[in-house]
């Protein structure tokens, strides 16, 4: 494994936050070691040295969005931090379907910011597709967003391995899945009809425009926050608080909270925030 010298680590930390925000302390000298490490390998490069000197190179503005894309951690699961989806499902939806009841368009718009590999967003389409089953008069839709083009890449082939797929319910699974054959034994794609359900985005959420025209009813913006600091934390909770329709919902992760940071969101229970004006 390579070694990084101060200065070097210093310089990909500063590039790495002007471009995503992302902030990465002193401890995490390892992890970026190990993660721009398989960028040194791909350039068969020696040294991080070499490596730095091709990002500050007139070709180096390619390979900036890669070191993002390598540094951005992309842990996700099906349904985690189930208790999210529960009151999604017994609170969130029971109540906008209320509100809504009157409307002359029926329609349920969510986004799941940091959407990373594509399990959440599926997740929730098949929460909604399971709620709206019986509601001829409502659509809905799903709009999903991360910064990598990786993770991207692979939500939009929608193609999971049997361990992956554990906590989706079975009936879920028979419904919205096709169990792979052959080559692709042990592993299973959402079927088409979910997957028109989704629409992924690549951008940054620190960008100050959306490609969205409408306020969502929810946004999922969950374990994203915690990379950055508190500055750019409050810029972020303000962006997606703009895109929330009134009595819109904001769920973070569990491990996250807006507490300190200047906002005009209620809090409605631990991690769980709603526009009321």
């Amino acid at each position: 494994m390579h070694s990084i010298a101060e200065r070097e680590y210093n310089y990909i930390r500063r590039l790495v936050y002007e471009h995503s925000h992302i902030h990465l302390g002193a401890n995490k000298k390892e992890l970026v070691v190990a993660r721009v490490g398989k960028r040194l390998r791909h350039f068969r490069m020696n040294s991080f040295r070499e490596y730095c000197a091709l990002l500050d190179s007139p070709n180096g503005r390619e390979e900036v969005r890669e070191l993002v894309d390598v540094i951005t951690t992309n842990h996700t699961s099906f349904f985690r931090e189930i208790s999210h989806f529960e009151f999604f499902t017994e609170t969130v939806l029971p109540e906008w379907r209320l509100r809504l009841h009157d409307a002359h368009e029926k329609q349920f718009r969510l986004w799941s910011a940091g959407c990373s590999f594509g399990d959440e967003p599926y997740s929730l389409a098949m929460v909604l597709a399971d709620f709206f089953s019986q509601e001829r008069s409502w659509t809905w839709q799903v709009e999903a967003s991360d910064i990598s083009a990786r993770a991207l890449a692979k939500a939009r082939q929608a193609v999971y391995e049997e361990e992956r797929i554990k906590p989706v319910k079975p009936e879920w699974l028979r419904r919205h899945f096709q169990q792979g054959l052959g080559a692709w034994a042990g592993h299973y794609r959402i079927k088409p009809e979910l997957q028109s359900r989704v629409r992924f985005h690549h951008f940054n959420l620190l960008h100050a425009h959306y490609p969205f025209e409408e306020g969502f009813h929810a946004i999922f913006c969950r374990n994203v926050m915690i990379y950055f600091d508190r500055a750019t934390q409050e810029k972020l909770v303000a962006h997606l608080a703009a895109q929330l329709a009134t009595h819109g919902y904001l769920f973070v992760g569990h491990s996250e909270s807006l507490m300190g940071l200047k906002h005009y969101l209620k809090s409605v229970r631990p991690s769980v925030y709603v526009k009321t004006e």
